[in-house]
């Protein structure tokens, strides 16, 4: 069957500034159908929410994943052959065998065909009709595929069902489809075998459910895969500071952004997962949401083909102020005939020789609805310890609007050193090494403090 599944997870949604969150990668391999055949059961969802283009869409992708188990078994046309079957279960209120495990590709073509959406969703009795399907002395590997779009809305609790077909080795995949009734993606996780990773695929967009059936069944009618190599670059804003040991396989550092997975073989004579997980430190000066995955590649003997999401993750550094803007520019063009141009870029005050001191300070715990005033005060050192005074600025740091005490981080406080300041240089030129003490002075402007008016009264 190949790689059936792939993903890729992090351990948190949020972090702060340099903070550190864990990476699991995982992948889930299964036995190859000629050698090894199948029983699969596609129990497919045709409650009310899926009327129109979702229904229209979950065909296409039922009728793909018929196609390709049919073409990977080479039996006769039209027929499933290496003693796989496939068998058909729908579902609204209640559950109904459309079919059973049989080989005919007509049929169970026709069996899809005739769906049509209306009524609640019932999945307990969806996984009870499919576990009934199988022959209980039958040798065959056994799979479920169940697609839904919504919640249990009706019928018995499906969790226990899930678990008892699991428990008779029934492999579970899952397919949810966020559509109009809402998704319940604990309860996908909790019916799917392990690990959910690599069991569970969701989708927004049910023009997206002919890709995922079909990505499936190229998967199942794979054999395994051997010699697997799994390489996985995070981006700039990171850096990997430990592998741990992974569930299959080895792992190592390329560099401080790169970890190789190395696995000789996965799913070789039975449904077989792996797990890898390291972890991740966050790098300045990126925020926001930022992308983990600068690259991400994985290749085997057996070709399978591999994709992982790009997750992201939110770093928090706090609020940023920026009280000083940058110089406008001047903007000048040269013709494509001139050699030489004459521009008058207008006055500019005290100039000369210098450099450019630029600040930024974090002030700690600013609660909310309050402004701060805060003083720089810049002072130059000379070689005997002496301070000679460069400058201050005055700034008022506008009130933030959070629910809690945050950090507010002050960027760009700039200030101009001409170099004729420079009390160890006597060149006229920038090349000494120059010595600054900075202090910061910083208090809350606004208070609910009120004058007690006290009346004496005779």
């Amino acid at each position: 069957m190949g790689i059936t599944n792939s993903n890729k997870e992090l351990s948190m949604q949020t972090i702060d500034c340099g903070g550190t969150f864990r990476v699991r990668l995982s992948l889930t391999a299964e036995p190859d159908i000629t050698s090894n055949p199948v029983d699969i059961v596609l129990i497919l969802d045709r409650s009310g929410s899926m009327a129109g283009s979702p229904m229209a869409n979950l065909k296409n992708g039922a009728r793909k994943f018929i196609e390709i188990i049919d073409q990977s078994t080479g039996g006769n046309p039209g027929q499933i052959g290496g003693g796989s079957h496939i068998g058909i279960v729908s579902f609204s209120d209640t559950a109904v065998q459309d079919t059973q495990l049989i080989t005919s590709v007509a049929a169970l073509n026709a069996a899809v065909d005739e769906m049509t959406a209306g009524g609640r969703t019932n999945h307990g009795d969806a996984f009870t009709e499919a576990l009934d399907l199988y022959n209980p002395s039958s040798t065959n590997a056994k799979v479920m595929v169940m697609f839904t779009d919504g919640v249990t809305t009706t019928g018995p609790d499906p969790a226990p069902v899930a678990a008892l077909a699991k428990s008779q080795g029934v492999v579970i995949y899952c397919i949810g489809l966020n559509g109009s009734g809402g998704l319940d993606v604990n309860a996908l996780n909790l019916w799917a075998s392990d690990p959910d990773s690599t069991h569970v695929a969701i989708t927004p967009d049910d023009a997206e459910l002919e890709d995922l059936f079909e990505d499936l069944a190229e998967n199942i009618s794979k054999p395994g895969a051997t010699n697997i190599i799994l390489t996985d670059e995070v981006s700039d804003c990171f850096r990997i500071l430990s592998v741990n040991s992974p569930t299959k396989g080895s792992a190592s550092l390329v560099n401080s952004q790169t970890v190789r997975w190395t696995i000789d073989q996965l799913g070789v004579t039975q449904s077989e997962g792996a797990v890898l997980e390291f972890t991740v430190e966050h790098l300045g000066p990126c925020s926001g949401r930022v992308t983990v995955n600068e690259e991400i590649t994985y290749e085997d003997d057996q070709d399978n083909a591999v994709s992982f999401p790009d997750p992201q993750i939110q770093v928090d550094c706090g609020l940023i102020i920026c009280p000083e803007g940058c110089p406008e520019p001047v903007s000048i063009t040269i013709g494509g005939c001139e050699d030489t141009l004459e521009f008058n870029a207008g006055d500019l005050g005290l100039e000369s020789l210098g450099r450019i001191l630029q600040l930024d300070v974090t002030l700690k715990n600013v609660c909310p609805n309050r402004r701060v005033a805060m003083a720089v005060i810049l002072n130059e050192v000379g070689d005997q310890g002496q301070e000679h005074r460069r400058g201050m600025k005055i700034i008022t740091v506008p009130a933030h609007d959070r629910s809690e005490c945050h950090d507010m981080t002050l960027r760009c406080i700039r200030f101009v050193l001409p170099e004729d300041l420079d009390p160890d240089g006597d060149c006229g030129c920038i090349c000494n090494d120059r010595n600054f003490r900075v202090r910061f002075i910083a208090h809350y402007i606004d208070s609910d403090f009120e004058c007690c008016e006290c009346h004496l009264t005779l």
